[in-house]
Protein backbone atom coordinates (compact mmCIF):
# COMPACT_ATOMS: atom_id res chain seq x y z
CA UNK A 1 0.00 0.00 0.00
CA UNK A 2 1.01 3.63 -0.20
CA UNK A 3 2.70 4.72 3.04
CA UNK A 4 0.80 7.27 5.10
CA UNK A 5 3.31 9.99 4.26
CA UNK A 6 2.38 9.74 0.58
CA UNK A 7 -1.01 11.40 1.12
CA UNK A 8 -1.71 14.38 -1.17
CA UNK A 9 1.72 14.28 -2.78
CA UNK A 10 1.99 14.77 -6.52
CA UNK A 11 3.43 11.81 -8.37
CA UNK A 12 6.53 13.92 -8.99
CA UNK A 13 6.96 14.56 -5.26
CA UNK A 14 6.32 10.90 -4.48
CA UNK A 15 9.03 9.70 -6.87
CA UNK A 16 11.46 12.25 -5.43
CA UNK A 17 10.75 11.05 -1.89
CA UNK A 18 11.18 7.39 -2.86
CA UNK A 19 14.54 8.21 -4.45
CA UNK A 20 15.65 9.81 -1.19
CA UNK A 21 14.19 7.27 1.26
CA UNK A 22 14.93 3.99 -0.55
CA UNK A 23 17.50 4.90 -3.22
CA UNK A 24 18.92 1.42 -3.70
CA UNK A 25 15.67 -0.54 -3.46
CA UNK A 26 14.71 -2.15 -6.79
CA UNK A 27 12.23 -0.13 -8.82
CA UNK A 28 12.24 -1.97 -12.15
CA UNK A 29 13.84 -5.21 -13.36
CA UNK A 30 13.83 -6.27 -17.00
CA UNK A 31 16.11 -8.59 -18.95
CA UNK A 32 18.06 -9.32 -15.78
CA UNK A 33 18.94 -5.66 -15.16
CA UNK A 34 17.58 -3.95 -12.03
CA UNK A 35 17.30 -0.18 -11.61
CA UNK A 36 16.95 1.32 -8.14
CA UNK A 37 14.67 4.22 -7.22
CA UNK A 38 17.45 6.84 -7.16
CA UNK A 39 18.82 6.12 -10.66
CA UNK A 40 15.27 5.70 -11.98
CA UNK A 41 14.32 9.12 -10.66
CA UNK A 42 17.53 10.68 -11.97
CA UNK A 43 16.90 9.30 -15.45
CA UNK A 44 13.29 10.52 -15.38
CA UNK A 45 14.51 13.95 -14.30
CA UNK A 46 17.01 14.20 -17.12
CA UNK A 47 14.40 13.13 -19.62
CA UNK A 48 11.90 15.62 -18.17
CA UNK A 49 14.47 18.37 -18.80
CA UNK A 50 14.78 17.21 -22.38
CA UNK A 51 11.00 17.22 -22.81
CA UNK A 52 10.85 20.83 -21.64
CA UNK A 53 13.60 21.75 -24.11
CA UNK A 54 11.34 20.31 -26.84
CA UNK A 55 8.40 22.46 -25.71
CA UNK A 56 6.39 20.08 -23.52
CA UNK A 57 4.33 21.97 -20.94
CA UNK A 58 1.89 21.17 -18.15
CA UNK A 59 -1.19 19.46 -19.57
CA UNK A 60 0.38 18.55 -22.91
CA UNK A 61 -0.07 15.03 -24.23
CA UNK A 62 3.03 12.93 -24.85
CA UNK A 63 2.55 9.81 -26.96
CA UNK A 64 4.73 6.92 -25.74
CA UNK A 65 5.24 4.21 -28.37
CA UNK A 66 7.94 2.25 -26.56
CA UNK A 67 7.84 -1.54 -26.14
CA UNK A 68 7.94 -2.99 -22.61
CA UNK A 69 11.17 -1.50 -21.29
CA UNK A 70 12.74 0.67 -18.61
CA UNK A 71 12.49 3.49 -21.16
CA UNK A 72 8.70 3.19 -21.24
CA UNK A 73 8.44 3.68 -17.46
CA UNK A 74 11.08 6.43 -17.37
CA UNK A 75 9.18 8.28 -20.11
CA UNK A 76 5.96 7.95 -18.11
CA UNK A 77 7.60 9.24 -14.94
CA UNK A 78 9.19 12.12 -16.88
CA UNK A 79 5.71 13.14 -18.09
CA UNK A 80 4.55 13.40 -14.48
CA UNK A 81 7.62 15.46 -13.53
CA UNK A 82 6.80 17.91 -16.31
CA UNK A 83 3.07 17.83 -15.58
CA UNK A 84 2.33 16.31 -18.99
CA UNK A 85 -0.14 13.51 -19.78
CA UNK A 86 1.41 10.13 -20.69
CA UNK A 87 -0.48 8.68 -23.64
CA UNK A 88 0.72 5.09 -24.21
CA UNK A 89 0.28 3.24 -27.50
CA UNK A 90 1.59 0.01 -28.96
CA UNK A 91 5.09 0.23 -30.40
CA UNK A 92 3.84 -1.86 -33.32
CA UNK A 93 0.97 0.35 -34.43
CA UNK A 94 0.62 0.82 -38.19
CA UNK A 95 1.65 4.30 -39.24
CA UNK A 96 -1.85 5.43 -40.18
CA UNK A 97 -3.36 4.42 -36.83
CA UNK A 98 -0.51 6.09 -34.95
CA UNK A 99 -1.04 9.28 -36.94
CA UNK A 100 -4.75 9.22 -36.08
CA UNK A 101 -4.04 8.83 -32.36
CA UNK A 102 -1.36 11.52 -32.29
CA UNK A 103 -3.75 13.86 -34.09
CA UNK A 104 -6.52 13.10 -31.58
CA UNK A 105 -4.16 13.80 -28.69
CA UNK A 106 -2.62 16.82 -30.39
CA UNK A 107 0.55 15.40 -28.87
CA UNK A 108 3.43 17.79 -28.31
CA UNK A 109 5.95 14.94 -28.41
CA UNK A 110 6.05 11.37 -29.74
CA UNK A 111 8.51 8.94 -28.13
CA UNK A 112 9.53 5.73 -29.87
CA UNK A 113 8.30 6.50 -33.38
CA UNK A 114 8.90 8.94 -36.21
CA UNK A 115 6.04 11.00 -37.65
CA UNK A 116 6.56 13.80 -40.11
CA UNK A 117 5.50 17.17 -38.77
CA UNK A 118 5.83 16.22 -35.08
CA UNK A 119 8.52 16.48 -32.44
CA UNK A 120 9.70 12.88 -32.14
CA UNK A 121 12.35 10.98 -30.22
CA UNK A 122 13.51 7.48 -31.15
CA UNK A 123 12.98 4.38 -29.05
CA UNK A 124 15.45 4.29 -26.18
CA UNK A 125 15.82 8.07 -26.00
CA UNK A 126 15.01 8.06 -22.28
CA UNK A 127 18.32 6.36 -21.52
CA UNK A 128 20.54 7.28 -24.47
CA UNK A 129 23.72 9.32 -24.20
CA UNK A 130 22.08 12.49 -25.50
CA UNK A 131 19.52 12.58 -22.70
CA UNK A 132 22.29 12.07 -20.15
CA UNK A 133 23.79 15.43 -21.13
CA UNK A 134 20.87 17.30 -19.63
CA UNK A 135 21.06 18.34 -15.99
CA UNK A 136 18.88 17.12 -13.11
CA UNK A 137 15.26 18.15 -12.90
CA UNK A 138 14.56 19.80 -9.55
CA UNK A 139 10.93 20.96 -9.78
CA UNK A 140 8.62 18.52 -7.99
CA UNK A 141 5.41 20.51 -7.66
CA UNK A 142 4.04 20.10 -11.18
CA UNK A 143 0.81 18.16 -11.56
CA UNK A 144 -0.59 16.59 -14.69
CA UNK A 145 -4.34 17.26 -14.99
CA UNK A 146 -4.77 13.66 -16.20
CA UNK A 147 -2.40 10.97 -14.97
CA UNK A 148 -2.93 8.75 -18.04
CA UNK A 149 -4.68 8.72 -21.41
CA UNK A 150 -4.66 5.23 -22.97
CA UNK A 151 -6.32 4.44 -26.28
CA UNK A 152 -9.01 2.05 -27.39
CA UNK A 153 -10.34 0.95 -30.74
CA UNK A 154 -13.70 0.32 -29.11
CA UNK A 155 -16.62 -1.32 -30.86
CA UNK A 156 -16.24 0.86 -33.96
CA UNK A 157 -12.60 0.06 -34.62
CA UNK A 158 -11.82 3.79 -34.72
CA UNK A 159 -9.25 4.90 -32.15
CA UNK A 160 -10.24 7.06 -29.22
CA UNK A 161 -8.48 8.37 -26.14
CA UNK A 162 -9.80 7.53 -22.68
CA UNK A 163 -8.47 10.40 -20.58
CA UNK A 164 -8.39 9.84 -16.83
CA UNK A 165 -10.40 12.21 -14.67
CA UNK A 166 -7.75 11.98 -11.93
CA UNK A 167 -4.69 14.26 -11.81
CA UNK A 168 -1.23 12.96 -10.96
CA UNK A 169 -1.79 13.32 -7.23
CA UNK A 170 -1.98 10.50 -4.71
CA UNK A 171 -5.58 10.22 -3.51
CA UNK A 172 -7.81 7.93 -1.49
CA UNK A 173 -9.14 6.52 -4.76
CA UNK A 174 -5.71 5.55 -6.01
CA UNK A 175 -4.64 4.26 -2.61
CA UNK A 176 -7.70 2.04 -2.44
CA UNK A 177 -7.06 0.70 -5.91
CA UNK A 178 -3.36 0.11 -5.18
CA UNK A 179 -4.15 -1.80 -1.98
CA UNK A 180 -6.73 -3.92 -3.80
CA UNK A 181 -4.53 -4.99 -6.72
CA UNK A 182 -1.41 -5.73 -4.66
CA UNK A 183 0.61 -2.61 -5.55
CA UNK A 184 2.19 -2.31 -2.13
CA UNK A 185 5.28 -0.92 -0.47
CA UNK A 186 8.34 -3.08 -1.16
CA UNK A 187 6.26 -5.82 -2.78
CA UNK A 188 7.36 -7.23 -6.13
CA UNK A 189 4.80 -7.25 -8.93
CA UNK A 190 5.48 -9.53 -11.91
CA UNK A 191 4.19 -7.84 -15.05
CA UNK A 192 4.01 -9.98 -18.21
CA UNK A 193 1.46 -7.75 -19.97
CA UNK A 194 2.02 -4.93 -22.50
CA UNK A 195 2.37 -1.57 -20.75
CA UNK A 196 0.40 0.29 -23.42
CA UNK A 197 -2.75 -1.48 -22.22
CA UNK A 198 -4.59 0.10 -19.33
CA UNK A 199 -4.38 -2.82 -16.88
CA UNK A 200 -0.61 -3.38 -17.10
CA UNK A 201 -0.07 0.39 -17.08
CA UNK A 202 -2.07 0.86 -13.87
CA UNK A 203 -0.63 -2.18 -12.08
CA UNK A 204 2.96 -1.16 -12.93
CA UNK A 205 2.64 2.56 -12.23
CA UNK A 206 0.84 2.13 -8.93
CA UNK A 207 3.45 -0.43 -7.86
CA UNK A 208 6.22 2.08 -8.53
CA UNK A 209 4.39 4.89 -6.77
CA UNK A 210 3.80 2.62 -3.77
CA UNK A 211 7.53 2.03 -3.51
CA UNK A 212 7.26 -1.48 -4.91
CA UNK A 213 9.28 -3.38 -7.48
CA UNK A 214 8.07 -4.06 -11.03
CA UNK A 215 9.54 -7.26 -12.48
CA UNK A 216 8.75 -6.52 -16.12
CA UNK A 217 8.85 -9.01 -18.97
CA UNK A 218 9.72 -7.68 -22.45
CA UNK A 219 6.78 -9.74 -23.72
CA UNK A 220 4.65 -12.53 -22.36
CA UNK A 221 6.19 -15.98 -22.24
CA UNK A 222 4.55 -18.69 -20.14
CA UNK A 223 7.63 -20.21 -18.55
CA UNK A 224 9.43 -16.87 -18.15
CA UNK A 225 6.45 -15.58 -16.17
CA UNK A 226 6.68 -18.45 -13.70
CA UNK A 227 10.46 -18.04 -13.52
CA UNK A 228 10.06 -14.34 -12.65
CA UNK A 229 7.75 -15.16 -9.73
CA UNK A 230 10.22 -17.76 -8.45
CA UNK A 231 13.37 -15.66 -8.98
CA UNK A 232 11.99 -12.53 -7.31
CA UNK A 233 9.84 -14.24 -4.67
CA UNK A 234 7.09 -12.00 -6.00
CA UNK A 235 4.06 -11.23 -3.89
CA UNK A 236 1.80 -10.12 -6.76
CA UNK A 237 1.20 -10.81 -10.44
CA UNK A 238 -1.01 -9.46 -13.22
CA UNK A 239 -2.59 -11.98 -15.60
CA UNK A 240 -5.22 -12.32 -18.30
CA UNK A 241 -6.93 -15.65 -19.04
CA UNK A 242 -4.99 -16.11 -22.28
CA UNK A 243 -1.78 -16.04 -20.24
CA UNK A 244 -3.29 -18.36 -17.65
CA UNK A 245 -4.21 -20.87 -20.36
CA UNK A 246 -0.74 -20.76 -21.96
CA UNK A 247 0.86 -21.31 -18.55
CA UNK A 248 -1.53 -24.11 -17.60
CA UNK A 249 -0.81 -25.98 -20.83
CA UNK A 250 2.92 -26.14 -20.12
CA UNK A 251 4.20 -29.62 -19.36
CA UNK A 252 3.57 -30.44 -15.70
CA UNK A 253 7.28 -30.90 -15.10
CA UNK A 254 7.90 -27.31 -16.17
CA UNK A 255 4.76 -25.76 -14.70
CA UNK A 256 5.07 -27.28 -11.26
CA UNK A 257 8.84 -26.93 -11.18
CA UNK A 258 8.62 -23.28 -10.15
CA UNK A 259 7.86 -22.10 -6.62
CA UNK A 260 4.84 -19.78 -6.56
CA UNK A 261 4.35 -19.91 -2.79
CA UNK A 262 5.41 -16.26 -2.38
CA UNK A 263 2.31 -15.05 -4.26
CA UNK A 264 -0.26 -13.30 -2.09
CA UNK A 265 -2.28 -11.56 -4.80
CA UNK A 266 -2.81 -12.79 -8.37
CA UNK A 267 -5.29 -10.74 -10.39
CA UNK A 268 -6.79 -11.67 -13.73
CA UNK A 269 -8.95 -9.41 -15.89
CA UNK A 270 -9.46 -8.04 -19.43
CA UNK A 271 -11.37 -11.02 -20.90
CA UNK A 272 -13.73 -13.80 -19.72
CA UNK A 273 -12.04 -16.66 -17.89
CA UNK A 274 -13.35 -20.15 -18.75
CA UNK A 275 -14.62 -21.86 -15.58
CA UNK A 276 -12.46 -24.95 -16.15
CA UNK A 277 -9.36 -22.73 -16.26
CA UNK A 278 -10.41 -20.78 -13.18
CA UNK A 279 -10.91 -24.05 -11.27
CA UNK A 280 -7.45 -25.24 -12.30
CA UNK A 281 -5.77 -22.07 -11.04
CA UNK A 282 -7.79 -22.00 -7.82
CA UNK A 283 -6.63 -25.52 -7.07
CA UNK A 284 -3.05 -24.58 -7.95
CA UNK A 285 -2.39 -21.26 -6.17
CA UNK A 286 -5.39 -21.22 -3.85
CA UNK A 287 -8.63 -19.24 -3.47
CA UNK A 288 -6.97 -16.85 -1.00
CA UNK A 289 -4.60 -15.69 -3.74
CA UNK A 290 -6.57 -15.59 -7.00
CA UNK A 291 -8.80 -12.57 -7.65
CA UNK A 292 -10.71 -11.26 -10.65
CA UNK A 293 -11.51 -7.66 -11.57
CA UNK A 294 -14.05 -6.37 -14.08
CA UNK A 295 -14.31 -2.79 -15.25
CA UNK A 296 -13.51 -0.57 -18.19
CA UNK A 297 -10.64 1.84 -18.68
CA UNK A 298 -13.33 4.46 -18.13
CA UNK A 299 -13.48 3.39 -14.45
CA UNK A 300 -17.13 4.30 -13.88
CA UNK A 301 -17.41 1.09 -11.87
CA UNK A 302 -15.40 -1.98 -11.15
CA UNK A 303 -16.08 -5.27 -9.43
CA UNK A 304 -13.74 -7.66 -7.63
CA UNK A 305 -14.27 -11.27 -6.63
CA UNK A 306 -12.05 -13.54 -4.56
CA UNK A 307 -11.52 -17.22 -5.23
CA UNK A 308 -13.71 -18.21 -2.30
CA UNK A 309 -16.55 -15.95 -3.47
CA UNK A 310 -16.27 -17.28 -7.03
CA UNK A 311 -16.78 -20.83 -5.87
CA UNK A 312 -19.94 -19.71 -4.07
CA UNK A 313 -21.07 -17.62 -7.09
CA UNK A 314 -19.59 -19.63 -9.92
CA UNK A 315 -19.04 -17.61 -13.08
CA UNK A 316 -19.50 -14.21 -11.44
CA UNK A 317 -17.09 -11.28 -11.79
CA UNK A 318 -18.09 -10.01 -8.34
CA UNK A 319 -19.87 -7.09 -6.75
CA UNK A 320 -19.00 -3.41 -7.22
CA UNK A 321 -16.38 -2.05 -4.85
CA UNK A 322 -16.48 1.28 -6.67
CA UNK A 323 -19.46 2.79 -8.49
CA UNK A 324 -22.82 1.18 -9.21
CA UNK A 325 -24.10 -1.35 -11.74
CA UNK A 326 -27.48 -2.47 -13.06
CA UNK A 327 -28.87 -4.58 -15.92
CA UNK A 328 -31.47 -3.21 -18.34
CA UNK A 329 -33.58 -4.38 -21.25
CA UNK A 330 -33.29 -2.67 -24.68
CA UNK A 331 -35.83 -0.03 -23.65
CA UNK A 332 -33.81 0.92 -20.57
CA UNK A 333 -36.00 -0.77 -17.97
CA UNK A 334 -34.24 -2.27 -14.96
CA UNK A 335 -34.27 -6.06 -15.02
CA UNK A 336 -34.74 -8.24 -11.93
CA UNK A 337 -32.09 -10.69 -10.71
CA UNK A 338 -31.55 -13.60 -13.06
CA UNK A 339 -32.69 -11.86 -16.24
CA UNK A 340 -30.09 -11.07 -18.87
CA UNK A 341 -29.70 -7.65 -20.42
CA UNK A 342 -27.19 -4.89 -21.01
CA UNK A 343 -24.86 -3.87 -18.19
CA UNK A 344 -25.01 -0.18 -17.21
CA UNK A 345 -22.78 1.57 -14.71
CA UNK A 346 -22.06 4.94 -13.11
CA UNK A 347 -19.52 6.47 -10.79
CA UNK A 348 -20.41 7.50 -7.23
CA UNK A 349 -18.73 9.25 -4.31
CA UNK A 350 -17.04 11.88 -6.47
CA UNK A 351 -18.05 15.17 -8.02
CA UNK A 352 -16.06 14.87 -11.24
CA UNK A 353 -16.23 12.25 -14.00
CA UNK A 354 -13.77 9.37 -13.89
CA UNK A 355 -12.78 9.99 -17.53
CA UNK A 356 -13.60 11.74 -20.78
CA UNK A 357 -13.28 10.56 -24.36
CA UNK A 358 -11.39 12.24 -27.15
CA UNK A 359 -12.67 11.03 -30.51
CA UNK A 360 -15.89 9.41 -29.30
CA UNK A 361 -18.98 9.94 -27.16
CA UNK A 362 -20.14 7.65 -24.35
CA UNK A 363 -23.30 5.60 -24.69
CA UNK A 364 -25.21 7.19 -21.84
CA UNK A 365 -28.74 7.39 -20.46
CA UNK A 366 -29.98 9.19 -17.34
CA UNK A 367 -26.53 9.41 -15.79
CA UNK A 368 -25.68 5.77 -16.52
CA UNK A 369 -23.25 4.50 -19.16
CA UNK A 370 -22.68 1.19 -20.91
CA UNK A 371 -19.65 -0.40 -22.54
CA UNK A 372 -21.87 -2.80 -24.48
CA UNK A 373 -21.47 -5.81 -22.21
CA UNK A 374 -24.35 -8.20 -21.63
CA UNK A 375 -24.97 -9.89 -18.31
CA UNK A 376 -27.21 -10.53 -15.32
CA UNK A 377 -27.23 -10.01 -11.57
CA UNK A 378 -28.05 -12.53 -8.87
CA UNK A 379 -30.04 -11.90 -5.70
CA UNK A 380 -26.84 -11.18 -3.74
CA UNK A 381 -25.76 -8.41 -6.11
CA UNK A 382 -23.10 -10.40 -7.97
CA UNK A 383 -22.63 -9.63 -11.66
CA UNK A 384 -22.33 -12.35 -14.33
CA UNK A 385 -21.16 -11.39 -17.83
CA UNK A 386 -22.24 -12.99 -21.11
CA UNK A 387 -20.38 -11.15 -23.89
CA UNK A 388 -20.26 -7.89 -25.79
CA UNK A 389 -23.54 -6.92 -27.45
CA UNK A 390 -21.93 -6.45 -30.87
CA UNK A 391 -20.23 -9.88 -30.69
CA UNK A 392 -23.37 -11.87 -29.95
CA UNK A 393 -24.33 -14.26 -32.77
CA UNK A 394 -28.02 -14.79 -33.56
CA UNK A 395 -28.50 -18.32 -34.93
CA UNK A 396 -32.06 -19.11 -35.95
CA UNK A 397 -33.34 -16.80 -33.22
CA UNK A 398 -31.06 -18.21 -30.49
CA UNK A 399 -28.29 -16.20 -28.88
CA UNK A 400 -24.75 -17.58 -29.08
CA UNK A 401 -22.03 -15.84 -27.08
CA UNK A 402 -18.55 -16.26 -28.59
CA UNK A 403 -16.83 -16.30 -25.19
CA UNK A 404 -18.76 -19.45 -24.20
CA UNK A 405 -17.79 -21.27 -27.39
CA UNK A 406 -14.17 -20.09 -27.11
CA UNK A 407 -14.03 -21.39 -23.54
CA UNK A 408 -15.14 -24.83 -24.72
CA UNK A 409 -12.63 -24.83 -27.58
CA UNK A 410 -9.86 -23.68 -25.23
CA UNK A 411 -10.47 -26.64 -22.95
CA UNK A 412 -8.98 -28.92 -25.60
CA UNK A 413 -5.38 -29.65 -24.58
CA UNK A 414 -4.08 -29.07 -28.13
CA UNK A 415 -5.65 -25.62 -28.60
CA UNK A 416 -3.65 -22.47 -27.82
CA UNK A 417 -6.18 -19.79 -28.76
CA UNK A 418 -9.40 -19.27 -30.66
CA UNK A 419 -11.80 -16.61 -31.87
CA UNK A 420 -15.46 -17.25 -32.63
CA UNK A 421 -17.46 -15.02 -34.95
CA UNK A 422 -20.76 -15.06 -36.79
CA UNK A 423 -20.85 -15.31 -40.57
CA UNK A 424 -23.93 -14.73 -42.76
CA UNK A 425 -26.16 -17.76 -43.35
CA UNK A 426 -29.16 -17.76 -45.71
CA UNK A 427 -31.10 -20.26 -43.61
CA UNK A 428 -30.49 -19.21 -40.01
CA UNK A 429 -29.25 -15.66 -40.40
CA UNK A 430 -25.79 -16.46 -39.06
CA UNK A 431 -23.57 -19.47 -38.55
CA UNK A 432 -20.92 -19.95 -35.88
CA UNK A 433 -17.41 -19.85 -37.33
CA UNK A 434 -14.33 -20.70 -35.27
CA UNK A 435 -10.74 -19.67 -36.01
CA UNK A 436 -8.42 -21.92 -34.04
CA UNK A 437 -4.69 -21.94 -33.29
CA UNK A 438 -3.36 -25.42 -32.55
CA UNK A 439 -0.32 -26.24 -30.44
CA UNK A 440 2.89 -26.97 -32.33
CA UNK A 441 2.91 -30.54 -33.59
CA UNK A 442 -0.81 -31.02 -32.99
CA UNK A 443 -2.68 -33.32 -35.37
CA UNK A 444 -6.09 -32.14 -34.18
CA UNK A 445 -8.52 -32.02 -37.11
CA UNK A 446 -12.02 -30.66 -37.59
CA UNK A 447 -13.69 -33.96 -36.78
CA UNK A 448 -11.76 -34.36 -33.55
CA UNK A 449 -12.52 -30.85 -32.38
CA UNK A 450 -16.21 -31.09 -33.26
CA UNK A 451 -16.49 -34.38 -31.36
CA UNK A 452 -14.86 -32.72 -28.36
CA UNK A 453 -17.26 -29.77 -28.53
CA UNK A 454 -20.26 -32.07 -28.97
CA UNK A 455 -19.76 -33.20 -25.38
CA UNK A 456 -19.70 -29.62 -24.09
CA UNK A 457 -22.05 -27.46 -26.15
CA UNK A 458 -25.66 -27.62 -27.29
CA UNK A 459 -25.85 -28.29 -31.02
CA UNK A 460 -26.68 -24.76 -32.22
CA UNK A 461 -23.58 -23.38 -30.46
CA UNK A 462 -21.18 -25.81 -32.16
CA UNK A 463 -19.23 -24.14 -35.00
CA UNK A 464 -20.48 -24.97 -38.49
CA UNK A 465 -17.07 -24.13 -39.93
CA UNK A 466 -13.54 -24.20 -38.56
CA UNK A 467 -10.54 -22.29 -39.85
CA UNK A 468 -7.02 -23.13 -38.69
CA UNK A 469 -4.52 -20.38 -37.95
CA UNK A 470 -0.80 -20.56 -37.26
CA UNK A 471 -0.92 -17.27 -35.34
CA UNK A 472 -2.37 -16.31 -31.98
CA UNK A 473 -5.86 -14.84 -32.31
CA UNK A 474 -5.34 -12.49 -29.38
CA UNK A 475 -2.93 -9.67 -28.71
CA UNK A 476 -0.47 -9.52 -25.83
CA UNK A 477 -3.22 -8.38 -23.46
CA UNK A 478 -5.62 -11.17 -24.41
CA UNK A 479 -7.82 -8.94 -26.57
CA UNK A 480 -9.39 -10.12 -29.83
CA UNK A 481 -10.91 -7.86 -32.50
CA UNK A 482 -13.83 -10.00 -33.61
CA UNK A 483 -15.27 -7.18 -35.73
CA UNK A 484 -12.10 -7.03 -37.83
CA UNK A 485 -12.09 -10.82 -38.21
CA UNK A 486 -15.74 -10.74 -39.32
CA UNK A 487 -15.11 -7.97 -41.86
CA UNK A 488 -12.08 -9.71 -43.34
CA UNK A 489 -14.05 -12.89 -43.97
CA UNK A 490 -17.25 -11.18 -45.09
CA UNK A 491 -15.32 -9.08 -47.61
CA UNK A 492 -13.01 -11.92 -48.65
Amino acid sequence: MFPDNAADLSFAQRLSRLAAEQPDDPAVTINGITTGFAPFHQAAGRFATRMIELGVEVGDFVTIAEPNSIEFLISTAACWLVGAVPQPVSSRLPGLELEQIVALADATLVIGAQLEGHHCLPSGAATDSVSQSFGPFTETDRVSPHWKAPTSGGSTGRPKLIVSGDPSIHSRTLQGLADTIGARHRWTMVMPGPLYHNGPFIWSCLTLLAGGHVALLPRFDAESTLRAVDDHRAEAIYLVPTMMQRIWKLDDGIKFGYDLSSLQVAFHLAEPCPPWLKDAWLDWIGPDTLFELYGGTEAQMFTVISGHEWREHRGSVGRPISGQVKVCDPEGNDLPPGEEGEVWMRWTNRDTPTYHYVGAAPEARDGWETLGDMGRMDHDGYLYLADRRQDMILVGGANVYPAEVEAAIGAHPEVLSSAVIGLPDEDKGHQVHAIVQRADGSELDEGGLLAFLGERLVSYKIPRSIEWSSDSLRDEAGKVRRGLLRDERANG
